[in-house]
């Protein structure tokens, strides 16, 4: 009879403390390099202004590696087991940030699990390309830890008591611990430590997350995501306080006017800067400069929440009345605090008997906006999935404004044809970056660039690319404007942007242009940075409905037009004769004939004159608008 043949395993090397200690800090520095690696960026981008400018980002980086490595070296025992888990699940996050990123111009943020359900129902929508190489190089190093860690171990701890579970429970729990303390200490934004920590770490654009992440790593941003979005309870906030401000509000009997907004991304008029020759065969914008010299419209520039970015939050300022730069003391995207039921246009244009509508071109995943419009209040939302037909321009998958348009057109007919009044706020999508040549396909012939400076090949390609999607924008409005004037039908058209292009790393195309955009030297950011432009337009039926002249006249708006875009909203409420309804918005449009701009610390009077310090008055009065938005966001049930 044959021996039975044992299977030979490895012998298994028995690793000293020192030694599994040191192993951990070099598979901590690989597993961060890694993820640095995985990111959509270059490598050398991100590792090699960090080793030479901000050191620190090295550490922030590697800190939360080598301590989640050392919660899984504990508790399996095997600094290798930990390594092959902590390099799966860091540089797993990595990758989709960077899919994430390149799709959707938006990092990878710890909420997003709160809705893996609907992003996976959004990835099969689009056509990603996945980073097949380094998904590769992650799992072959994944496999390669988890196979050493067959063969080398550590010695126990040396107390006997600590030998066994007693020890690698209590090595877990320290290490998860300390990360713990250190995402709300080191890693939360505005306090002594983190400001001490980061104050030598700066970005080419503070202002575009995605900027940020890839500038000062994943791991690190990816930490101070679970602090962020909060809303800060402002000081001297009365609940009950706030519950008698609600009181008061008298139902109305508005004209039955239809009210079609349409938030066009990126649309400005920065092509009226004189540094652009356009002449008047040439203008980009045409339609939108002669709508401006029409008696039934009202035009200006609203200032928006952000620069380059954050058209939710341009949406949420609108609609609700509130600010995105006033929730928290750290950057917030307004969208994603809210979780309930709260006042908008759209739920008071419901009360009033309207069909409330919002269209997106997009998925409903992104800001959460299915829910989110469920919660302001609308009857019906349609995005890209839901839409039939859909037309694209150009080969980057965005959907095209005159498409967009076309359903605006249908879905009013529609509404008219149900004996309804339509209230519709859409978002476009068409003029989103990047402005690349690739945009439109490779043959698209572009329009020449009229500019009177002389501008690099990459400054010129972003704006000949943005300015043909702002024509595109523009048409859109001429389409509307046309279709609306010959309806019996009245309606109220708004048509404005959600915020001023993103032209490349450091303003490059502003600063080539020589244009007050974009932060200054000292960080400092102009007003200008954050306009653009709005038209408020009626139709002859709605013209008389509304008896224009004299409500326009009524509504005192400032001489050049400016408002911050929270002002937006409550300007069509009282327009469209639903002043006294809605306390809130009453309460709005006060302080706007007051102060029509209020951007963070920045405020401009009614009289066109800026100021920093508001009077005891004016500061009473922005603390009761911030302590209500508090309220409704927290506080306030609605049915």
């Amino acid at each position: 009879m044959k021996p039975s043949i044992k299977p030979h395993f490895p012998k298994k090397i028995y690793l000293s403390l020192p030694l599994s200690l040191l192993a951990a800090v070099l598979l901590t520095g690989f597993i961060t390099l890694l993820a640095l690696w995985c990111q959509p960026n270059s490598f050398r981008t991100v590792v090699v202004p960090c080793l030479l400018r901000m050191p620190v980002t090295i550490i922030m980086n590697s800190l939360p590696v080598g301590l989640l490595l050392l919660f899984f070296a504990c508790l399996f025992s095997n600094v290798l087991y930990g390594a092959a888990l902590t390099n799966l699940i860091v540089c797993g996050l990595s990758i989709v940030n960077r899919i994430k990123i390149e799709v959707r111009d938006e990092p990878l943020f710890p909420r997003d699990f709160a809705l893996l359900k609907e992003a996976a129902n959004a990835a099969s929508t689009y056509s990603i390309n996945y980073p097949v190489k380094t998904i590769a190089a992650v799992a072959a190093a994944t496999l390669i830890f988890a196979v050493l860690g067959l063969v080398f171990k550590h010695q126990p701890f040396p107390a006997p008591r600590l030998h066994g579970w007693p020890g690698r429970l209590l090595g877990a729990a320290a290490s998860i611990g300390i990360l713990a303390l250190l995402i709300v200490t080191a890693y939360r934004s505005n306090n002594p430590l983190s400001d001490f920590i980061t104050k030598g770490i700066s970005v080419s654009n503070p202002y575009r997350l995605s900027t940020v992440f890839n500038e000062t790593g994943f791991p690190y941003n990816f930490c101070c995501q679970f602090t962020t979005y909060t809303i800060d309870r402002p000081e001297g906030y009365s609940r009950s306080a706030a519950e008698g401000w609600e009181q008061g509000g008298q139902p109305a009997t508005p004209p039955d006017v239809h009210v079609v907004m349409v938030m066009d991304e990126a649309f400005s008029d920065i092509t009226d800067e004189d540094v652009f020759t356009y002449d008047t065969k040439d203008d980009p914008l045409p339609n939108l400069h002669a709508l401006r010299q029409d008696e039934h419209c009202l035009s200006g520039h609203i200032v928006v929440p952000g620069f380059a970015g954050g058209t939710a939050n341009t949406e949420f300022d609108v609609l609700t009345g509130m600010q995105s730069n006033a929730l928290s003391t750290t950057t917030t995207s307004a969208m994603r605090v809210v979780n309930r039921n709260l006042d908008s246009l759209h739920r008071l244009f419901r009360e009033d008997g309207c069909h409330t509508s919002f269209f997106h071109p997009g998925d409903d995943w992104f800001y959460n906006r299915e829910n989110v419009y469920r919660w302001f209040g609308a009857e019906e939302t349609i995005f890209k999935d839901e839409m039939q037909d859909i037309r694209y321009k150009g080969s980057g998958g965005w959907v095209a404004d005159d498409y967009a348009a076309e359903l605006i057109e249908a879905k009013f007919l529609e509404a008219v044809s149900a004996g309804k009044t339509l209230f519709n706020y859409t978002t476009t999508i068409q003029n989103h970056m990047s402005y690349v040549p690739e945009k439109y396909g490779p043959d698209y012939d572009f329009p020449p660039l009229q500019a009177s400076v002389s501008l690099s090949e990459q400054a010129e390609t972003m704006l000949k690319v943005y300015v043909e999607g702002a024509r595109d924008a523009d048409a859109m409005l001429g389409r509307l404007h046309r279709f609306f004037s010959a309806q019996d039908e009245p309606v109220v058209l708004v048509f404005f942007g959600d915020h001023l292009p993103y032209l490349g790393d450091n303003q490059l195309a502003y600063r080539e242009l020589g244009l007050d955009i974009g932060p200054a030297d000292n960080g400092q950011m102009s007003l200008r940075s954050f306009e653009t432009p709005y038209v408020i337009w009626a139709n002859d039926a709605a013209a008389q409905a509304l008896d224009w002249q004299s409500t326009a006249a009524s509504l005192e708006l400032p001489e050049d037009g400016v408002i911050s875009a929270c002002y937006l909203g409550a300007i069509l409420v009282e327009l469209t004769g639903r002043e006294g309804e809605s306390p809130w918005f009453d309460f709005l449009n006060q302080l706007r004939r007051e102060v029509p701009v209020v951007q963070k610390s920045d405020y401009v009077s009614i009289d066109g004159s800026a100021f920093t310090e508001p009077t005891p008055e004016l500061s009473a009065d922005i603390a009761k608008w911030r302590q209500w938005s508090y309220y409704k966001l927290c506080h306030k049930d609605i049915s």
